[in-house]
């Protein structure tokens, strides 16, 4: 297989008409590459998909752009601008440090002069400082891996001596102290200028970018006397790293290293940094931490007033091959909106975006031998950015995602998961011409009600998985205000997320109690550090799914999918209405599709203990899957053996009233999109779904049964 030469990203991912989303293309082999916009119908080529379908938008774009290579260099740091401090005296250096991978060689601390730079390194588990191209020893016992270090660095410059501590603390564990023998101060003559001016002082790296696995807390610098000191609990939900002492010589912090996290003073005693930030003195830099690749702007699509909403992209062709970069189009801000949209699942792209599942396996997925282009490209070029479903090289969760980069997967076809199955959906809903706007998770967060209140129906994607406080609020109040919910997909509403002003584009997310996850927060880190809410589960958190659409995560499994037994109640309900024109298969619906039926992949379930309305109609359930589809973790109960079938492993479909006439309607199964196209639209699934889509569009109220009766 030929490697992917061209990659590239947009900015922003959503934007309304009449507004500009700017491309940022890169080609590792240089060459000319034409250059389109796309209104993208469809991106599934599969066989169980309605067909790829893409149409040329006109534009005043140029036909055709250079593209060079721009290079991704990865690794969190933060830099303190020193220019104009002088040190004739005495320069003294001072911060706390935990390495999380301290058999790595990585810089610590850097600080820059007119001249060379003083630097604290870690070479071969020890701790070292390189002045003036020298390497001194500073402590000659290996590092403990996540302990943490006070180190001192005092520099005579009249005197050419230099003087170091490294000291630790008494943690909670006897025997590991038993070996954390402080060592006596190291002091010895070193070749200086006698005057040194001072450039900029580097956390977690070098002047030339992130170097270091691990924590720094408490950093200082005393010249000739007069003390500079950051306090890294301050702005904590900015990039700013705040000096304390006036002197005006605040700090960045660049590529989103970890905030929220405990420092040397943590005791346990604190759970919730807000309570007392003293406690969180500390920053994680990673190497791989990436935020913004920032690449030069190859074009600017300034988007047409009139043009319609819609899924987008951005199509680049060279002889090396194409690109497609989507982004999303909302109706112009003084347009009337439709009365239909389709809710893309951006907050779930981004905790996706460059996955690496495929091909370096997860408890639910298996590897696989043979990729697409992407993920190729993803598993030979990882300066591009992990996606939250993975670890950094020293075991801690990726708790940071952002869009500023290349998202490989966020490709139509790339990927059976996410992205590429929301645009069936699209698909679908074009093929009922009901005249449907499109709007992203991030509309909905930042402009809150205000994003959904033009709607009388809003559709979700398959796996509408991550959702901020202000975007469920807004759904939560949406709908009581009488708006039509149509989840046709599996594992919604499940992790809380934040979004940060000072971070834009960037996504943040605490794996905290429980739920199916592939890393958990650490001790005393479950509050985001955007917003200084608790992190995990919307269940957990009082907001179970159950609540918002009547069924909730029940299950999940990827070898079989399988098909619905209809409630015979539902037919003789108040919902009787949705099986108009639906044929069965002797009490069956969905029986192909994806994977074998409308119903696989993750499932929901309705359950009132977990919030399901009590007046809800379930229409359908599916209960036959094999033995990989399993009860998700939060399920688990101890370490007992379910019965076969699991009663809890079920997919069900619900309808239900919500205030002022509004409604809700649930699928439950992520493989529902794969069953809608079938044999041209025409089968029970398409049928039933483009039944609830026409009555939710008509205004007439829906009207709640009596109290008491379903």
């Amino acid at each position: 297989m030929v490697s992917k030469v061209v990659t590239s990203y947009c900015e922003p991912w959503s934007a309304r008409a009449g507004e500009s989303v700017a491309l940022m293309a890169s080609s590792h082999v240089p060459c000319d590459a034409s250059l389109r916009v796309v209104r993208l119908s469809c991106g599934d080529r599969t066989r169980h998909g309605p067909g790829f379908s893409e149409h040329a938008v006109p534009s005043h774009l140029p036909s055709s752009v250079r593209l060079d290579h721009q290079p991704i260099v990865p690794g969190s740091y933060g830099t303190i601008d020193l220019d104009g401090i002088r040190a004739s005296r005495s320069l003294g250096l001072r911060f706390s440090v935990m390495t999380t991978r301290p058999t790595e060689p990585q810089t610590c601390m850097s600080l820059s002069n007119a001249g060379d730079a003083i630097e604290v390194i870690v070479r071969e588990g020890v701790l070292m400082a390189r002045v003036c191209g020298s390497e001194i020893l500073l402590r000659s016992t290996r590092l403990a891996n996540r302990r943490w270090y006070d180190v001192e660095l005092d520099i005579d410059l009249s005197g050419g001596a230099l003087r170091s501590a490294v000291a630790t603390r008494p943690s909670v564990s006897p025997g590991r102290d038993l070996m954390e023998v402080d060592e006596a101060p190291v002091r010895l003559n070193v070749g200086l200028p006698d005057i040194l001016e001072l450039r900029q002082l580097t956390l977690g790296g070098t002047t030339r970018g992130g170097d270091f696995d691990g924590r720094i807390a408490n950093p200082r610098l005393v010249v000739d006397d007069a003390v500079l000191q950051w306090d890294l609990s301050t702005d904590m939900r900015g990039n700013t790293i705040v000096e304390m002492t006036g002197a005006g010589r605040d700090g960045q912090l660049h590529q989103l290293p970890a905030r929220a996290v405990t420092g040397p003073t943590w005791d346990g005693s604190q759970q919730r940094w807000t309570d007392d930030p003293s406690q969180w003195d500390a920053v994680h830099f990673h190497k791989d931490d990436l935020y913004d690749a920032e690449w030069t702007t190859t074009a600017t699509f300034n988007i047409p007033v009139g043009l319609p909403s819609g899924i987008y992209a951005f199509l680049l062709e060279t002889e090396h091959g194409d690109d497609r970069v989507p982004f999303f189009v909302r109706p112009a801000a003084d347009e009337d909106a439709a009365d239909i949209a389709l809710l893309i699942s951006s907050a779930t792209y981004l905790a996706y975006a460059n996955h690496r599942m495929l091909f370096e396996g997860a408890d639910f997925i298996r590897t696989r031998s043979h990729l697409r282009p992407e993920h190729e490209y993803v598993r030979e070029h990882p300066e591009v950015g992990l996606s939250m479903y993975e670890k950094h090289p020293d075991g801690s969760g990726v708790m940071y995602s952002s869009r500023r980069r290349p998202v490989l997967n966020l490709r139509p076809g790339a990927d059976g998961w996410n992205f590429t199955p929301d645009t069936d959906i699209n698909a679908f809903l074009e093929n009922l011409d009901v005249g449907h706007d499109v709007l992203s998770d991030e509309d909905v967060h930042l402009d809150g009600l205000a994003a959904l209140e033009p709607y009388r129906v809003i559709v979700t994607c398959t796996h509408p998985e991550y959702w901020s406080t202000a975007m469920l609020d807004a759904l939560e109040g949406w709908q009581r205000q009488g708006g039509r919910l149509i989840y046709l997909g599996g594992n919604g509403f499940y992790w809380r997320v934040a979004f940060s002003d000072s971070w834009p584009g960037a996504m943040e997310l605490r794996r905290a109690e429980d739920g199916v996850r592939n890393w958990q927060t650490e001790n005393g880190e479950s509050y985001h550090s955007f917003t200084g809410e608790y992190g995990g589960m919307w269940r957990r958190l009082g907001r179970a799914p159950n609540e918002i659409a009547g069924v909730g995560f029940a299950a999940q499994g990827f070898d079989k999918a399988s098909h619905y037994e209809i409630n015979d109640a539902s037919r003789r309900s108040r919902a009787a209405w949705i099986w108009q024109g639906v044929g069965d298969d002797g009490g069956r619906i969905g029986t192909s599709g994806l994977g074998g039926g409308a119903a696989g992949q993750e499932l929901d379930r309705y359950d009132t203990r977990l919030g399901s309305p009590e007046h809800a109609v379930v229409l359908a359930s599916a209960v036959d899957f094999g033995p990989d589809m399993v009860r998700t973790k939060e399920e688990f109960e101890g370490s007992v053996v379910y019965p076969t079938p699991d009663p809890l492993v079920r997919s069900d479909i619900v309808f239900y009233e919500t205030p002022a006439g509004g409604a809700v309607f649930s699928v439950g199964s992520i493989s529902w999109f794969g069953a809608l196209a079938r044999d041209g639209y025409d089968n029970d699934v398409a049928q039933m779904t483009a039944n609830v889509v026409r009555r939710f569009l008509d205004p007439e109220p829906f009207v709640a049964p009596a109290a008491g009766s379903r």
